[in-house]
């Protein structure tokens, strides 16, 4: 789930304190969201029919570029030095180019910790943060707790776990149909995961750092009979994270929407299949 409108989420008539970090994982906006449409969100949605000319169109296509592609490599050296090694693209490509960086060894509850004292390991931070931030433990009581303790700054802690609480109240998590512990009911698993696709730097200093995070995510409520299906996200994140302690801890966050492309032509999946899929695929440590 991502941190705001870009849930899809509709607001109920309730009102509440929002607390100084907003509602969800910071957004303070309570909603339920609403099937579009079918007794079964999960059922067989129709896909659109894929034509043998639209086919031949992509293969053709895809012949054309290659052809292209190899006449360009296959050119004489006709540009001069300079400009093969000027920065331009370079700069353009650099925030979301893999460095190859281990970005840490350690973990902390569950998650990682220990990140290097560079602007690699402050993009690494804020992309694990993204992670466990909007996920389906921040909305569970005792996990919350922890999550907070460890990954924001030491006097951010006590004023933004009390906001979190209230936000996160018995209602709330009725709403999206979980308990007061955060629990789905039996035969039901609620679905929160982040999944950063690139990060980039924004402003860095020896202990302040500031990095957008761009993310996809799923979330909603795996059951065959909810009104909140499991449904994609895009959302970018600004993560403000300051050098404490040995590490790269979160000052202040917030999140806006998108970038977000064209949603493929994909079959949609049972709610047992989803629920199977968050019980056998694991997450991963992100690095820069």
């Amino acid at each position: 789930m991502s941190l705001g409108d870009e849930h899809g989420y509709r607001e109920p008539a309730r009102s509440g304190d929002e607390g100084a970090y907003g509602g969800y994982a910071g957004t303070g906006q309570t909603r339920t969201r609403l099937p579009e449409g079918g007794d079964d969100p999960y059922g067989g949605a129709p896909r659109r029919p894929r034509s043998s000319s639209r086919s031949l169109v992509t293969i053709v296509g895809v012949v054309v570029l290659l052809i292209a592609a190899i006449a360009f490599a296959n050119r004489g050296g006709g540009g001069s030095d300079t400009d093969a090694g000027s920065g331009g693209d370079k700069a353009e490509t650099a925030p979301t180019a893999a460095s190859g960086e281990r970005p840490v060894t350690t973990k902390t509850g569950d998650i990682p910790s220990g990140f290097a004292h560079d602007q690699q390991g402050a993009e690494s931070a804020a992309a694990n943060y993204s992670v466990v931030l909007v996920s389906a433990d921040i909305l569970k009581p005792v996990r919350r707790s922890e999550i907070v303790q460890q990954v924001f700054v030491a006097d951010k802690v006590a004023s933004l776990e009390e906001s979190m609480n209230k936000t996160y109240d018995r209602d709330f998590l009725a709403n999206v149909g979980l308990d007061e512990d955060g629990n789905a009911p039996t035969g039901s698993t609620y679905v929160s995961r982040t999944m950063p696709v690139g990060t980039k730097s924004t402003s860095y200093s020896d202990n302040n750092a500031t990095v957008e995070v761009w993310c996809t995510g799923v979330f909603g409520m795996a059951s065959e009979d909810t009104t909140s299906p499991v449904t994609s996200d895009w959302f970018t994140m600004t993560l403000q994270l300051r050098w404490e302690d040995g590490d790269w801890k979160v000052d202040s966050f917030a999140q806006r929407e998108g970038p977000a492309p064209v949603n493929g032509d994909n079959k949609v999946s049972t709610a047992d299949e989803i629920s199977k899929a968050v019980e056998e695929y694991g997450g991963f440590t992100y690095a820069r």
